[in-house]
């Protein structure tokens, strides 16, 4: 059995193609013991994120699998397969330490991805879908991702736009978990925002866009509602921070609708992030004592004082990656001898038990305790050196040489024997 990581991805695939393949946390289990029902895998776990969805298993070839996860979610296999990659072994290892220490996210370094892989292997194992060497694996996984947090700056400093606008809403409001938060678009850039701003588990989320749909999907991915851009001036005051990024020509907020929002509000103050080109909040916005607004210059400057910082720690990250990665490759490799060692100890312990045996009956008759140890050190040490001595007495040649080498080395004998 060979290890795999079958998936797809926000490098790889759009929203759109993403959330088809995505899996409901509450059908996780009955996904995996079909997986496994059918022979498709010998153990597997899923990891399903609003980023990704992955397929952890061990199988002969990763062919059935991908059969399995285009038929279970009733897909065209032309239209998905441009977007699944596969890794075998070394490279599957090798994704999962990547991912799990967040060198594969959108957010470069973002420790969420962590708890969802644990959570991913809670379900697996309650499914009875994760055996000893998924188990093993993840385990290292977790060990490894922990190690890279710990030793590098992967995590200390801010790369993305949306880091920095939790960042500076958190500046503002202590505790972002008594926040409600819209966001105005449904694009990439609002994508990864809510992303990192569901991190913080606000108190309310709400999409805003002009494609209703399109806005209650990615909304529901963090348990938040959706509504339409016609109706954000009504409902603005409800909100205390605001982030945009949509691709109309003109403001989608003007300063007199958030005068009136504030209003309502009492003064209580507002985050305002624009990350839209043009601008979707009017300048004059900024202006107002009880509006923080930020564009793409004033989080632009917090994202490249962290870019070479932790660039730096990725190095770092991926030469602790690839040890971690030979660690286990190399436990695995043992795994394959462990029934060769079982049969080689049991065969011993049988003629330890024989040899007991017959001493204990001589000793029984009465005879010379000194004379059965003897007997039953010789016995012993033939039974055990029967094998190898016949099979050198038996081989001839090359094959007779290479086998007293491998003699020599096990027994440890000295080289001029």
């Amino acid at each position: 059995m060979r290890l795999f990581a079958l998936g797809i991805n926000h490098h790889t695939a759009p929203l759109a193609v993403r959330e088809q393949i995505a899996f409901d946390v509450a059908r996780l289990p009955a996904a995996l013991n079909d997986l496994l029902r059918g022979q498709h895998a010998r153990e597997a776990a899923i990891l399903s994120t609003c980023n990704r969805t992955e397929l952890y298993f061990s199988a002969e070839t990763p062919d059935p699998a991908v059969d399995w996860l285009v038929k279970y979610h009733a897909l065209a296999d032309k239209n998905i397969q441009p977007y699944l990659y596969t890794y075998p072994e070394r490279n599957a290892v090798r994704h999962m330490f990547r991912v799990a220490s967040g060198l594969d996210s959108m957010v470069l370094g973002e420790p969420q991805i962590l708890g969802q892989m644990k959570q991913a292997a809670r379900a697996a194992e309650e499914a009875g879908t994760l055996g000893t060497t998924l188990n093993r694996l993840f385990q290292r996984t977790f060990a490894v991702a922990k190690e890279v947090r710990s030793t590098t700056a992967i995590g200390a400093n801010i790369v993305s736009m949306a880091a920095a606008a939790v960042h500076l809403s958190a500046r503002i409001f202590d505790d972002l978990q008594k926040q409600a938060v819209l966001f105005i678009g449904a694009g990439e850039m609002i994508e990864l925002c809510a992303s990192h701003f569901g991190g913080q588990k606000p108190r309310r989320i709400t999409v805003a866009n002009r494609t209703l749909d399109r806005a209650g999907a990615l909304a529901a991915q963090y348990g938040g509602d959706a509504m339409r851009l016609d109706d954000i001036a009504s409902r603005l005051h409800e909100y205390d921070i605001v982030v945009s990024c949509t691709g109309s020509p003109l403001p989608v907020l003007g300063l007199g609708t958030v005068e009136s929002a504030l209003k309502q509000r009492r003064r209580r103050p507002m985050v305002m992030v624009d990350l839209a080109v043009p601008r979707d909040i009017e300048a004059e916005v900024g202006r107002l004592d009880d509006v923080f607004l930020y564009t793409l210059d004033d989080l632009g400057q917090i994202v490249e004082t962290g870019l070479e910082s932790r660039q730096a720690a990725v190095i770092e990250a991926e030469t602790i990656i690839d040890t971690r990665v030979d660690g286990f490759l190399h436990w695995m490799s043992g795994r394959e001898v462990v029934p060769t060692i079982r049969a080689l100890r049991d065969t011993a312990e049988a003629a330890r038990q024989a040899e007991l045996e017959h001493a204990m009956r001589a000793l029984a008759r009465g005879d010379d305790p000194a004379a059965v140890l003897e007997m039953l050190s010789h016995g012993l040490s033939n039974k055990l050196l029967h094998a190898p001595t016949q099979a050198l007495n038996q081989s001839a040649g090359a094959d007779r040489a290479e086998l007293a080498r491998t003699v020599a080395r096990l027994y440890n004998l000295p080289s001029d024997h």
